[in-house]
């Protein structure tokens, strides 16, 4: 799948440090991340996905909205979600406003629909977090049938029915593109090639190479389904600066902090210097100098024959000037980098 690998940068929109040192607010990170998906679009990246949270550390909670900022400031990098919680939002709403989207961007939308890591959104919405999977899959199938961009009749238990409805606005294209995000389970994996849609792989800890048999486990379950296994998409966390040293320095002890606040409430353990140093050279953590992140991404597309690779660029409040240069060293040198790597015989 490497030769027509592309490349994305993903973020939650984490609050960033001004140069000062004080996390900027809400409204001036989102600003942020316009800047950085403009410079990412100037530079050739491919793609640029916004997570959706609703935590005090993240400042994106409607990927949508910032999607449709990002669209009317660029010309050609592709706007999606990463993800959107499908769950705890409405199949319908979710399709208008990416369609919505794609209108403004002259058809550069795309939603990465998921079950989501965290859990705010269920309680704050108003679902029980008991219906976590039985809510996933019922509004999936019915995401699957307004992509035909036909009218409707579906009925489940978490929503109300639909008989004969037609949804507006349609795409220009005639159909939205749509992956599913997912974090690990054989399950998920199966259900997405069961529906034909593209997957993206959730690789945030450990060996890149552990996921392989998903990737196996996808293909075989479109062929046996009769559906279309599409190149599978990967996103992991990194941050690129101009020296391993100053990468570190810059991204460890806010991801730390980030870390060990998420940990605190899942139950793990802080994490240590040693295990940070065991990510970045075995496991999936992509820290370092433009060089050292290439090699490391050629070498995990290669195992795994992906077709797309996404960079989360953030995890903490590295400061504004710090992620600028790692969108900058990402879209001028990593990229190019390995695209000369896994082309080399």
């Amino acid at each position: 799948m490497t030769s027509d690998l592309s490349f994305g940068l993903d973020t939650f929109g984490d609050v960033p440090e001004g140069d000062d040192g004080v996390p900027v607010s809400h409204a001036a990170a989102i600003r942020q991340v316009v800047e950085e998906a403009v410079m990412a679009d100037d530079l050739g990246v491919d793609a640029i996905a916004l997570g959706e949270h609703h935590r005090p550390e993240y400042s994106i909670s409607t990927p949508e909205t910032v999607l449709a900022a990002i669209a009317a400031r660029t010309s050609r990098i592709r706007l999606g979600s990463g993800v959107t919680v499908l769950s705890s939002d409405d199949p319908v709403r979710v399709f208008q406003r990416f369609a919505t989207v794609d209108a403004v961007s002259n058809g550069r939308a795309e939603v990465i629909l998921g079950r989501g890591s965290f859990t705010e959104s269920f309680p704050l919405f108003g679902y029980d977090l008991a219906d976590y999977d039985e809510l996933f899959d019922e509004k999936l199938q019915l995401f699957v049938q307004l992509l035909d961009e036909k009218p409707v009749t579906w009925s489940g238990t978490k929503r109300a029915a639909l008989e004969n409805a037609d949804v507006f606005p349609k795409t220009e294209s005639g159909r939205l593109t749509t992956w599913v995000g997912v974090g690990g389970t054989p399950q998920s994996v199966v259900r997405t090639a069961y529906h034909g849609l593209p997957l993206m792989l959730a690789i945030i800890g450990g060996a890149p190479d552990r996921f392989a048999p998903y990737l196996d486990l996808y293909r075989r379950a479109a062929d046996q389904f009769g559906t279309v296994a599409h190149p599978v998409g990967m996103h992991s966390p990194g941050f690129v600066a101009d020296t391993d040293e100053e990468a570190r320095e810059i991204y460890y002890p806010r991801f730390k902090v980030n870390r060990d606040r998420i940990g605190r409430e899942r139950g793990w353990p802080p994490i240590t210097p040693r295990e940070f140093e065991h990510e970045i050279e075995s496991g999936s953590l992509y820290v370092g100098s433009p060089e050292t992140v290439a090699r490391k991404i050629a070498r995990a597309v290669q195992t795994l024959g992906v077709g797309r690779f996404d960079l989360i660029y953030t995890a903490g409040s590295q400061p504004v000037s710090a992620r600028l240069r790692a969108v900058e060293l990402y879209g001028s040198k990593v990229v190019p980098m390995v695209r000369d790597l896994v082309s080399a015989p």
